[in-house]
């Protein structure tokens, strides 16, 4: 990822950037495809995230001792949190055109994750990276190099948004989180 000089190595696509009309479109477009599929997508998202991020496994009882993708593949819980997350997704997708009502979505994805759950916001960042790559690769016909650039921008406005709903309720470990 490129960084942006005299920012104190901040990542570039962490700033928000304005998502045009046009990205809007091609991001709904694409959706609608992803969606059409969203249980099978957003369980090869979530066993690629855990796969490449172990470590987040932590935050999930159900499936935290599971190392096989073909048993994460047939977890039904996993299955039901992927239908959680495509469903969100979706919300912010549907409502691009409504900037309130995305804020609200992510917002309550943030506070949930931050107060009930623990999970550490650099998650957000990891798993919306993965995010793009399974969707990029699924679906190589019709994620273009203007795809590309939509869903970078969306990824970004996604991690944007839960960690700001991180830092409002006052996530002590925000700033020096690594993994």
């Amino acid at each position: 990822m490129e960084k942006v000089q005299g920012e104190m190595e901040i990542e570039r696509w962490e700033r928000s950037e304005e998502i045009s009309d046009a990205e809007k479109k091609v991001i709904q477009e694409t959706w609608s495809r992803v969606y059409a599929n969203c249980e099978d997508v957003g369980v090869s998202i979530l066993i690629r995230f855990f796969g490449n991020f172990p470590s987040a496994k932590q935050y999930f009882s159900q499936f935290k001792h599971m190392e096989d993708p073909l048993e994460m593949e047939r977890s039904l819980q996993l299955r039901k949190h992927a239908q959680r997350v495509m469903g969100a997704i979706n919300t912010v997708v549907e409502n691009l055109n409504d900037s309130e009502k995305v804020s609200s979505v992510l917002t309550l994805v943030g506070k949930a994750h931050a107060l009930k759950h623990k999970v550490e916001p650099i998650y957000f960042k990891k798993f919306t990276g993965v995010m793009l790559e399974v969707i990029a690769e699924e679906y190589a016909n019709d994620f273009t190099p203007e795809a590309h650039g939509a869903w970078t921008k969306m990824k970004t406005l996604i991690y944007t948004h839960v960690t700001a709903a991180y830092k409002e309720v006052g996530w002590a470990q925000y700033p020096t989180a690594t993994l």
